[in-house]
């Protein structure tokens, strides 16, 4: 089953009360918070109010979405018990952390635990071999949609949740052009049918929108709502 979302850092700039009451127009059930502005790492009170208001709405928490680096946050300061507080203050069921710093080019054997290529991100998968460990997934911006459902392919064993967009750009080093949601019918259609072959559960979440426009958002919201609706009915 998937289920819609918003993953908070959106809108960095609203207040977590704003995101649960712009999440309450929709039909969209759940939030992953992220850990640089809604709830930062370690301010465990707050992340026990950011999860309560989430659940008096009505909604879930779908994720932590933290800023910790594996192989860099701890000699940068940030511990990740302070992350795990978070996430179970939250009650968070997942715990989203970045996989170095370093592209797959750049990193050695000892180093590479890297996911910027369909080929090393399940070779880490497979080489860490934990239940645990999962991955989120996107699609590249300027990657063709039949070279984004071949990497969906190759981690849908490991795949925990996705971020959903609608951004185009001519090459990868292009600036992305933001788009409403319904301009990518034809291709996430696809995607969220791969991703319902799992026959797991995940959330499906929108990642920044056109403008940063809560607008647009709403409209993307019921967009997504209604991709999920069509899959359910099958």
């Amino acid at each position: 089953m998937i289920r819609g979302g918003l993953v908070s850092i959106t809108f960095r700039k609203l207040h977590s009360r704003e995101v649960v009451d712009l999440m309450t127009r929709t039909n969209l059930i759940g939030i992953e918070w992220g850990g640089d502005v809604h709830v930062p790492h370690g301010e465990i009170a707050l992340a026990r109010d950011v999860a309560r208001m989430t659940r008096d709405a009505g909604l879930l928490v779908a994720a932590y979405g933290s800023y910790y680096r594996v192989g860099v946050s701890e000699a940068d300061g940030l511990a990740f018990e302070r992350v795990l507080e978070s996430a179970m203050a939250l009650g968070a069921p997942t715990v989203r952390v970045w996989a170095g710093n370093r592209g797959s080019a750049d990193a050695d054997a000892s180093y590479r635990a890297l996911t910027d290529t369909n080929v090393s991100a399940r070779r880490l998968l497979e080489e860490v071999g934990h239940p645990n460990v999962r991955t989120y997934w996107q699609p590249p911006v300027a990657m063709s949609p039949a070279e984004c459902l071949a990497g969906l392919a190759a981690v849908s064993g490991y795949l925990s949740n996705a971020h959903v967009f609608q951004w185009e750009a001519a090459a990868l080093t292009d600036a992305a052009d933001r788009r409403p949601l319904a301009e990518g019918v034809a291709v996430w259609r696809q995607y969220l049918e791969r991703i319902a072959a799992t026959d797991r559960d995940h959330f499906a979440m929108i990642e920044f929108v056109r403008e940063d426009a809560p607008e647009q958002f709403l409209a993307d919201a019921r967009v997504l709502s209604a991709w999920l609706a069509e899959l359910d009915d099958r």
